[in-house]
């Protein structure tokens, strides 16, 4: 069997085996939902949070000496443990009674969370510098799991209970999801081979745990904060964004969330192809402002807004001698007013039909017939309304947009790592994991705090707005300050002075 043959069966088992991990990693959402709601367990909003979030936690802190035994061991033997005490994590949830219980089993198969590391390590090995962004690009669309399971489970866990008749029915989808993973991870075992990174073996845990005290990783760790920690937040709260702002059905508003989820786990591939193709940091440059474009777009809310507007006042004294609709006389002086248009009116009317925001400005009488007025007296106030029904359709196809474009920057980020830092792979892999999936665990409080506190479901894309700014403006940073190191008299240019030349 030739090298390249075993590189492209590690790749695509590594792709499957991510796969299953991630769609275990985020089964508590569609789970926990399904057994409050058929009051299996009376879990309260808190507790709902805490066994939601406790495996994307878990999953994401255990990252980091995950991919330090990968350096270290390598990634077949590695990911083979991860995958079977997953197994058996997800096996014992099953057994759930009571809260602490469910929280302890969550606590183990969110180590599901940590395949990502050891995935992106033992990828990088058998593969050439200039092909490793495809082929992370590749492994990382396992990430499409997560839609995989959003989109699934509902139906299984239905059959499971008979739609319910039975909800103790809901122990066999534990069991079976553990069943996947343990098949997958004896295919991962029977098909693969051991690769150790170069330099990984012997050296001292100080040597291996040096590249954290590179202020490039961090910054690559924000990247992956705001690219996966993002994705992951926004698969969560999609849903409820749906049905509270939207008045979605819950099947409804999963459907529209999957529409975020799905395509961009899948992209993550063509990501990986770009960031190969025309270099990882032109890449993260569009990825950031698209991100930072489509979010600003989002922040305006869903709004009907009546405010005063421009009044009619008397230009003189004297008595109202006629009042109507359209007009008011005052000792046969007539003040034209301003009606409602019928027009905009009907619009208002076909909520499902508006993309911008519609305003209508009106005027209502004040006075009666027989009333004394005085100069400059308020005889009809303006009335002014502006309606933004934020289109529904709209606003999925800029969540799409910003799904495609965190699926694009997680390969784009993901390529730099074996560019600057090839024989701590694993390491500056699982540190910036570590920072994504905190994202995606402190996101959604984060989300829920600015949601209590302004009132208004669109503060998440203001906060993505600004994180998307505060990267794309330090990643700029980074470039003019290696520009000017490099290329000082090419930096100091603002154009090209042979531009526009004619021929000589």
């Amino acid at each position: 069997m030739t090298d390249k043959t075993r590189a492209v069966r590690v790749l695509t088992m590594n792709t499957l085996a991510f796969t299953a991990c991630f769609a275990v990693w985020m089964m508590n959402g569609v789970l926990v939902t399904f057994l409050v709601d058929h009051k299996v367990f009376a879990f309260d909003k808190a507790e709902i949070g805490w066994l939601i979030g406790l495996p994307v936690l878990t999953g994401s802190i255990l990252r980091l000496p995950v991919g330090l035994l990968a350096d270290k061991y390598g990634g077949r033997i590695v990911y083979a443990a991860v995958m079977v005490l997953t197994a058996i994590a997800t096996w014992m949830l099953s057994y759930a009674n009571d809260f602490w219980s469910f929280a302890l089993a969550s606590l183990g198969f969110g180590f599901a969370g940590t395949s990502f590391a050891v995935g992106i390590a033992y990828s990088s090995v058998w593969f050439k510098k200039e092909h490793q962004g495809t082929a992370l690009g590749i492994f990382g669309a396992g990430n499409a799991g997560s839609a995989l399971t959003s989109i699934f489970a509902p139906t299984l866990l239905g059959h499971l209970t008979d739609d319910g008749t039975n909800p103790e029915g809901w122990r066999q989808m534990p069991r079976i999801y553990a069943g996947l993973v343990l098949v997958t991870a004896i295919a991962f075992w029977a098909l693969t081979h051991t690769r150790l990174a170069e330099h990984g073996a012997g050296r001292t845990l100080a040597q291996h745990l040096a590249p954290l005290k590179v202020l490039r990783v961090w910054r690559f760790g924000l990247y992956y904060f705001l690219v996966f920690g993002g994705f992951v937040a926004l698969a969560q709260w999609l849903v409820p964004y749906y049905v509270n702002v939207y008045s979605t059905s819950l099947v409804t508003a999963g459907l529209l969330a999957a529409i975020f989820s799905l395509p961009s786990g899948v992209i993550r591939a063509f990501g990986g192809w770009a960031s190969d193709r025309f270099g990882a940091r032109t890449v993260l440059y569009w990825v950031l402002g698209v991100c930072a474009l489509c979010c600003f777009m989002l922040i305006v809310p869903r709004m009907d807004i009546t405010s005063p507007g421009e009044g009619v006042m008397a230009i003189g004294k004297g008595t109202v001698t006629e009042v109507a609709s359209d007009h008011i006389t005052v000792d046969g002086h007539r003040y034209a007013l301003r009606v409602k248009d019928p027009e905009v009116a009907a619009e208002l009317q076909a909520e499902d039909t508006l993309i911008w925001p519609v305003s209508q400005y009106w005027q209502d009488p004040l006075v009666k017939v027989g009333d004394p007025v005085v100069k400059k007296q308020l005889l009809a106030r303006g009335i002014t309304r502006i309606h933004f029904q934020a289109n529904v359709w709209v606003f999925t196809v800029l969540a799409f947009l910003v799904g495609i474009a965190m699926g694009i920057g997680k390969a784009a980020v993901y390529k730099f790592i074996p560019d600057y830092f090839p024989s701590d792979v694993g390491v500056v892999g699982g540190i910036v994991g570590v920072l994504g999936g905190l994202g995606g665990f402190v996101c959604p409080i984060i989300f829920g705090y600015l949601l209590k506190g302004f009132g208004l479901w669109t503060t998440c894309w203001m906060f993505f707005c600004a994180i998307s700014v505060v990267c794309l403006v330090w990643l700029h940073a980074v470039v003019r300050r290696m520009m000017r190191e490099r290329v000082p008299r090419l930096a100091e240019q603002v154009e090209d002075p042979a531009e526009g030349r004619g021929p000589t």
